[in-house]
Protein backbone atom coordinates (compact mmCIF):
# COMPACT_ATOMS: atom_id res chain seq x y z
CA UNK A 1 0.00 0.00 0.00
CA UNK A 2 1.18 3.13 -0.97
CA UNK A 3 1.01 6.85 0.12
CA UNK A 4 -1.67 7.59 -2.30
CA UNK A 5 -3.37 4.59 -1.88
CA UNK A 6 -3.46 5.08 1.64
CA UNK A 7 -4.93 8.54 1.37
CA UNK A 8 -7.86 6.96 -0.87
CA UNK A 9 -8.77 4.29 1.74
CA UNK A 10 -8.83 7.07 4.94
CA UNK A 11 -10.88 9.28 1.87
CA UNK A 12 -13.02 6.46 1.76
CA UNK A 13 -13.69 5.40 5.23
CA UNK A 14 -15.02 9.14 5.98
CA UNK A 15 -17.35 9.00 3.00
CA UNK A 16 -19.12 6.02 4.72
CA UNK A 17 -19.13 7.57 7.83
CA UNK A 18 -20.81 10.21 6.38
CA UNK A 19 -23.22 8.10 4.53
CA UNK A 20 -24.53 6.52 7.58
CA UNK A 21 -24.92 9.38 9.35
CA UNK A 22 -22.46 8.75 11.72
CA UNK A 23 -20.66 12.15 10.72
CA UNK A 24 -21.95 15.68 9.73
CA UNK A 25 -19.33 16.96 8.36
CA UNK A 26 -18.42 17.66 4.30
CA UNK A 27 -16.15 15.01 2.77
CA UNK A 28 -12.72 16.16 1.81
CA UNK A 29 -11.43 16.30 -1.65
CA UNK A 30 -8.01 14.45 -0.24
CA UNK A 31 -6.82 13.01 2.81
CA UNK A 32 -3.12 14.05 3.49
CA UNK A 33 -0.76 11.14 5.15
CA UNK A 34 3.06 11.33 6.06
CA UNK A 35 5.37 9.74 8.15
CA UNK A 36 5.30 9.97 11.94
CA UNK A 37 5.75 12.60 13.58
CA UNK A 38 7.86 12.32 17.37
CA UNK A 39 5.26 10.73 19.53
CA UNK A 40 3.65 9.20 16.49
CA UNK A 41 3.96 5.11 15.81
CA UNK A 42 3.72 3.06 12.43
CA UNK A 43 4.57 3.38 9.48
CA UNK A 44 2.29 6.38 8.10
CA UNK A 45 0.05 8.70 9.99
CA UNK A 46 -2.86 11.88 9.34
CA UNK A 47 -4.10 14.74 10.78
CA UNK A 48 -7.53 13.97 9.18
CA UNK A 49 -9.47 13.59 12.26
CA UNK A 50 -8.60 17.01 13.98
CA UNK A 51 -9.09 18.51 10.54
CA UNK A 52 -12.73 17.13 10.24
CA UNK A 53 -13.84 18.01 14.08
CA UNK A 54 -14.12 21.31 13.77
CA UNK A 55 -16.69 21.17 10.96
CA UNK A 56 -18.44 18.18 12.87
CA UNK A 57 -18.45 19.62 16.11
CA UNK A 58 -17.11 17.07 18.00
CA UNK A 59 -13.96 15.97 19.69
CA UNK A 60 -11.01 15.28 17.12
CA UNK A 61 -10.35 11.53 19.09
CA UNK A 62 -14.47 10.96 18.64
CA UNK A 63 -13.52 11.49 14.57
CA UNK A 64 -10.31 9.59 14.93
CA UNK A 65 -12.68 6.34 16.47
CA UNK A 66 -15.25 6.56 14.01
CA UNK A 67 -12.55 5.98 11.27
CA UNK A 68 -10.30 3.32 12.65
CA UNK A 69 -13.75 1.34 13.44
CA UNK A 70 -14.44 1.62 9.18
CA UNK A 71 -10.22 0.98 8.57
CA UNK A 72 -9.25 -1.55 10.81
CA UNK A 73 -10.68 -4.13 8.37
CA UNK A 74 -8.70 -3.22 5.36
CA UNK A 75 -6.49 -6.29 4.43
CA UNK A 76 -3.40 -4.03 4.14
CA UNK A 77 -3.41 -2.64 7.24
CA UNK A 78 -2.39 -4.43 10.29
CA UNK A 79 -2.72 -1.89 13.28
CA UNK A 80 -4.54 1.71 13.31
CA UNK A 81 -3.80 3.78 16.73
CA UNK A 82 -4.62 7.17 18.11
CA UNK A 83 -2.13 9.16 19.52
CA UNK A 84 -2.13 12.54 21.07
CA UNK A 85 -5.29 14.69 20.67
CA UNK A 86 -6.33 12.67 17.75
CA UNK A 87 -3.61 11.41 15.03
CA UNK A 88 -4.46 8.19 13.23
CA UNK A 89 -1.56 6.00 13.01
CA UNK A 90 -1.29 3.26 10.94
CA UNK A 91 0.89 0.05 10.65
CA UNK A 92 0.62 -1.76 7.49
CA UNK A 93 0.73 -5.62 7.43
CA UNK A 94 4.05 -7.67 7.76
CA UNK A 95 3.72 -8.87 4.35
CA UNK A 96 2.72 -5.36 2.77
CA UNK A 97 6.98 -4.83 1.45
CA UNK A 98 6.19 -7.92 -0.75
CA UNK A 99 2.96 -6.60 -2.12
CA UNK A 100 4.64 -3.30 -2.62
CA UNK A 101 7.24 -4.56 -5.06
CA UNK A 102 5.11 -7.13 -6.66
CA UNK A 103 3.26 -3.82 -7.61
CA UNK A 104 6.18 -1.92 -8.92
CA UNK A 105 7.51 -5.11 -10.82
CA UNK A 106 4.16 -5.36 -12.18
CA UNK A 107 3.55 -2.06 -13.31
CA UNK A 108 7.31 -1.55 -14.40
CA UNK A 109 8.46 2.04 -15.21
CA UNK A 110 4.77 3.49 -15.03
CA UNK A 111 4.96 2.63 -11.50
CA UNK A 112 2.90 5.84 -9.51
CA UNK A 113 1.26 6.77 -12.56
CA UNK A 114 -2.58 7.66 -12.43
CA UNK A 115 -5.14 6.84 -15.34
CA UNK A 116 -6.72 9.97 -17.03
CA UNK A 117 -8.97 12.62 -14.42
CA UNK A 118 -10.31 14.65 -17.89
CA UNK A 119 -7.99 17.15 -16.25
CA UNK A 120 -5.83 19.76 -18.77
CA UNK A 121 -2.92 21.87 -18.08
CA UNK A 122 -1.60 24.35 -20.11
CA UNK A 123 2.14 25.46 -18.47
CA UNK A 124 3.29 28.64 -20.10
CA UNK A 125 7.27 28.99 -20.20
CA UNK A 126 9.35 31.96 -20.30
CA UNK A 127 11.80 31.99 -23.93
CA UNK A 128 14.85 30.91 -22.62
CA UNK A 129 16.30 27.09 -22.31
CA UNK A 130 16.01 25.97 -18.91
CA UNK A 131 12.23 27.36 -19.08
CA UNK A 132 11.88 25.60 -22.01
CA UNK A 133 13.47 21.72 -20.46
CA UNK A 134 11.40 22.51 -17.02
CA UNK A 135 8.39 22.90 -18.81
CA UNK A 136 9.01 19.88 -20.81
CA UNK A 137 9.77 17.70 -17.48
CA UNK A 138 6.61 19.50 -16.05
CA UNK A 139 4.28 17.87 -19.46
CA UNK A 140 5.61 14.70 -18.70
CA UNK A 141 5.01 14.67 -15.16
CA UNK A 142 1.65 15.57 -15.33
CA UNK A 143 1.08 13.15 -18.02
CA UNK A 144 1.55 10.60 -15.54
CA UNK A 145 -0.68 11.89 -13.22
CA UNK A 146 -3.78 11.78 -15.68
CA UNK A 147 -3.64 15.05 -17.33
CA UNK A 148 -4.16 16.83 -20.74
CA UNK A 149 -1.15 18.97 -21.44
CA UNK A 150 -0.42 21.56 -23.38
CA UNK A 151 2.94 23.40 -23.34
CA UNK A 152 3.19 26.73 -24.54
CA UNK A 153 6.39 29.46 -24.68
CA UNK A 154 5.52 33.53 -23.62
CA UNK A 155 7.72 34.56 -27.05
CA UNK A 156 9.62 32.59 -29.85
CA UNK A 157 10.25 29.18 -30.14
CA UNK A 158 13.85 28.25 -30.46
CA UNK A 159 14.25 25.01 -32.86
CA UNK A 160 17.80 24.84 -30.14
CA UNK A 161 16.01 23.79 -27.26
CA UNK A 162 15.23 20.31 -29.43
CA UNK A 163 18.55 19.55 -28.73
CA UNK A 164 17.90 18.63 -25.15
CA UNK A 165 14.61 16.93 -25.71
CA UNK A 166 12.63 20.41 -25.02
CA UNK A 167 9.34 20.13 -26.98
CA UNK A 168 7.15 23.03 -26.69
CA UNK A 169 3.84 23.45 -28.99
CA UNK A 170 3.32 26.78 -29.45
CA UNK A 171 4.99 30.39 -29.32
CA UNK A 172 4.35 33.99 -29.41
CA UNK A 173 1.97 36.36 -27.39
CA UNK A 174 0.06 34.15 -24.99
CA UNK A 175 -2.50 37.29 -24.37
CA UNK A 176 -4.20 35.85 -21.37
CA UNK A 177 -2.30 33.04 -20.12
CA UNK A 178 0.21 33.78 -17.47
CA UNK A 179 3.73 32.20 -17.38
CA UNK A 180 3.68 29.70 -14.86
CA UNK A 181 7.36 28.30 -15.50
CA UNK A 182 10.48 30.78 -14.84
CA UNK A 183 13.10 29.35 -12.92
CA UNK A 184 16.38 31.30 -12.71
CA UNK A 185 17.55 31.19 -16.38
CA UNK A 186 20.81 29.82 -17.17
CA UNK A 187 23.99 31.82 -18.89
CA UNK A 188 24.16 29.10 -21.99
CA UNK A 189 22.17 28.61 -24.84
CA UNK A 190 20.85 24.95 -25.76
CA UNK A 191 23.55 24.34 -28.43
CA UNK A 192 26.37 25.51 -25.70
CA UNK A 193 24.96 23.22 -23.18
CA UNK A 194 24.19 19.78 -25.67
CA UNK A 195 27.67 20.50 -27.31
CA UNK A 196 29.26 20.69 -23.53
CA UNK A 197 27.54 18.00 -21.65
CA UNK A 198 25.12 16.37 -23.98
CA UNK A 199 21.48 15.86 -23.62
CA UNK A 200 21.18 14.02 -20.45
CA UNK A 201 23.87 15.24 -18.30
CA UNK A 202 22.21 18.85 -19.19
CA UNK A 203 18.88 18.14 -18.40
CA UNK A 204 19.41 16.65 -15.35
CA UNK A 205 21.61 19.74 -14.49
CA UNK A 206 18.56 21.90 -15.32
CA UNK A 207 15.78 20.05 -13.31
CA UNK A 208 17.69 19.13 -10.32
CA UNK A 209 17.64 22.54 -8.61
CA UNK A 210 15.00 24.11 -7.61
CA UNK A 211 13.94 26.66 -9.73
CA UNK A 212 14.41 29.66 -7.46
CA UNK A 213 18.34 27.90 -7.47
CA UNK A 214 20.59 28.38 -9.54
CA UNK A 215 21.21 25.51 -11.88
CA UNK A 216 24.26 23.11 -11.81
CA UNK A 217 25.37 23.00 -15.35
CA UNK A 218 29.43 22.90 -14.81
CA UNK A 219 31.76 19.84 -16.05
CA UNK A 220 30.95 18.59 -12.90
CA UNK A 221 28.47 16.58 -13.87
CA UNK A 222 30.94 14.46 -16.49
CA UNK A 223 32.67 12.98 -13.16
CA UNK A 224 32.05 9.66 -12.82
CA UNK A 225 32.13 9.99 -8.77
CA UNK A 226 30.20 9.25 -6.12
CA UNK A 227 29.91 13.44 -5.58
CA UNK A 228 28.16 13.70 -8.61
CA UNK A 229 24.06 12.93 -8.05
CA UNK A 230 23.54 12.32 -11.51
CA UNK A 231 26.29 9.56 -11.91
CA UNK A 232 24.88 8.00 -8.46
CA UNK A 233 21.52 7.98 -10.01
CA UNK A 234 22.13 6.37 -13.44
CA UNK A 235 24.69 4.00 -11.95
CA UNK A 236 22.49 2.81 -8.98
CA UNK A 237 20.05 1.79 -12.05
CA UNK A 238 22.94 0.40 -14.18
CA UNK A 239 23.54 -1.49 -10.84
CA UNK A 240 20.17 -3.01 -10.00
CA UNK A 241 20.19 -4.41 -13.76
CA UNK A 242 23.88 -5.70 -13.36
CA UNK A 243 22.13 -7.95 -10.05
CA UNK A 244 19.53 -9.54 -12.44
CA UNK A 245 22.37 -11.04 -14.75
CA UNK A 246 24.55 -11.91 -12.33
CA UNK A 247 21.47 -13.49 -10.45
CA UNK A 248 20.18 -15.10 -13.73
CA UNK A 249 24.30 -16.68 -14.12
CA UNK A 250 23.86 -18.15 -10.89
CA UNK A 251 20.64 -19.71 -11.65
CA UNK A 252 17.76 -17.49 -9.72
CA UNK A 253 15.94 -14.71 -10.04
CA UNK A 254 14.07 -11.89 -7.91
CA UNK A 255 10.95 -13.13 -6.22
CA UNK A 256 9.58 -11.37 -3.19
CA UNK A 257 8.26 -13.74 -1.13
CA UNK A 258 9.84 -12.66 2.23
CA UNK A 259 10.04 -9.23 3.96
CA UNK A 260 14.05 -7.82 3.66
CA UNK A 261 15.27 -5.39 6.26
CA UNK A 262 15.82 -2.73 4.12
CA UNK A 263 13.18 -0.14 5.85
CA UNK A 264 14.61 2.91 3.98
CA UNK A 265 14.62 1.33 0.19
CA UNK A 266 11.07 0.12 0.64
CA UNK A 267 9.48 3.36 2.29
CA UNK A 268 11.52 5.48 -0.68
CA UNK A 269 9.94 3.00 -3.39
CA UNK A 270 6.09 3.13 -1.61
CA UNK A 271 6.48 7.21 -1.29
CA UNK A 272 6.77 7.47 -5.28
CA UNK A 273 3.49 7.79 -6.27
CA UNK A 274 3.49 10.59 -3.61
CA UNK A 275 6.46 12.59 -4.94
CA UNK A 276 4.78 12.30 -8.32
CA UNK A 277 1.90 13.46 -7.15
CA UNK A 278 3.43 16.38 -5.63
CA UNK A 279 5.84 17.32 -8.40
CA UNK A 280 2.84 17.78 -10.24
CA UNK A 281 0.82 19.40 -8.31
CA UNK A 282 3.74 22.03 -7.74
CA UNK A 283 5.40 22.15 -10.93
CA UNK A 284 8.70 21.35 -9.60
CA UNK A 285 10.50 18.45 -11.52
CA UNK A 286 13.18 18.94 -8.65
CA UNK A 287 10.97 17.24 -6.16
CA UNK A 288 11.81 13.95 -8.36
CA UNK A 289 15.37 14.54 -8.83
CA UNK A 290 15.80 14.17 -5.46
CA UNK A 291 13.71 11.93 -5.05
CA UNK A 292 16.03 9.91 -7.10
CA UNK A 293 18.98 10.71 -5.53
CA UNK A 294 17.23 9.12 -2.33
CA UNK A 295 16.34 5.78 -3.47
CA UNK A 296 19.94 5.82 -5.46
CA UNK A 297 21.62 6.11 -2.16
CA UNK A 298 19.20 3.98 -0.43
CA UNK A 299 19.80 1.41 -3.05
CA UNK A 300 23.52 1.58 -3.46
CA UNK A 301 23.91 0.99 0.09
CA UNK A 302 21.92 -2.31 0.11
CA UNK A 303 23.32 -4.26 -3.40
CA UNK A 304 26.03 -5.62 -1.38
CA UNK A 305 23.48 -7.66 0.37
CA UNK A 306 21.51 -8.84 -2.57
CA UNK A 307 23.51 -12.16 -4.25
CA UNK A 308 25.18 -15.04 -2.15
CA UNK A 309 28.77 -15.17 -1.21
CA UNK A 310 31.06 -17.35 -1.47
CA UNK A 311 29.84 -21.20 -1.61
CA UNK A 312 26.56 -19.69 -0.27
CA UNK A 313 23.56 -20.94 -2.05
CA UNK A 314 20.84 -18.87 -3.38
CA UNK A 315 17.83 -18.73 -0.88
CA UNK A 316 14.76 -16.90 -0.48
CA UNK A 317 16.09 -14.38 1.34
CA UNK A 318 18.39 -13.52 -1.69
CA UNK A 319 15.17 -14.24 -4.11
CA UNK A 320 13.59 -11.30 -1.81
CA UNK A 321 16.67 -8.75 -1.43
CA UNK A 322 16.64 -9.01 -5.63
CA UNK A 323 13.47 -8.68 -6.35
CA UNK A 324 13.46 -5.15 -3.98
CA UNK A 325 16.70 -3.95 -5.89
CA UNK A 326 15.19 -4.62 -8.87
CA UNK A 327 12.06 -2.80 -7.93
CA UNK A 328 14.31 0.29 -6.72
CA UNK A 329 16.15 0.11 -10.68
CA UNK A 330 12.92 -0.12 -12.10
CA UNK A 331 11.68 3.22 -9.87
CA UNK A 332 14.69 5.17 -10.75
CA UNK A 333 14.47 4.08 -14.96
CA UNK A 334 10.86 5.90 -14.23
CA UNK A 335 11.92 8.74 -12.84
CA UNK A 336 14.66 9.32 -15.06
CA UNK A 337 11.99 8.76 -17.88
CA UNK A 338 10.22 11.47 -16.79
CA UNK A 339 12.65 13.68 -16.42
CA UNK A 340 13.57 13.25 -19.75
CA UNK A 341 17.03 11.19 -19.29
CA UNK A 342 17.84 7.68 -20.51
CA UNK A 343 18.52 5.11 -18.04
CA UNK A 344 21.38 3.11 -19.30
CA UNK A 345 21.78 -0.69 -18.50
CA UNK A 346 25.51 -0.63 -18.14
CA UNK A 347 27.92 2.71 -17.40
Amino acid sequence: MTPADLSLTVLHAVRRAVDEGVLDVDVPESVHVERPRAGGRGDYASSVALVLARGAGVAPRQVADVLVERLLPHPALDRVDVTGPGFLNFTLRPDAQQELVRTVLRDGIRYGHQPPNGGAHQPVHRADVRAAVTADALRRILCSQGYVVRVACEGAVESAWGLLGALTEAGGARGHLPTTVAPLPVPYDAAELHRRLGADAARWGLLSAAAHDPARVGDELLRQHEGNAFFRVRYAHSRARALSRNAAQLGFRGEPVEAVDAPTLAALLRDHPAVLASAARLGAPDRVARHLEAVADALLAFQHTVLPLGDEKPSAAHRSRLALAEAAGTVLAGGLSLLGISAPDQI
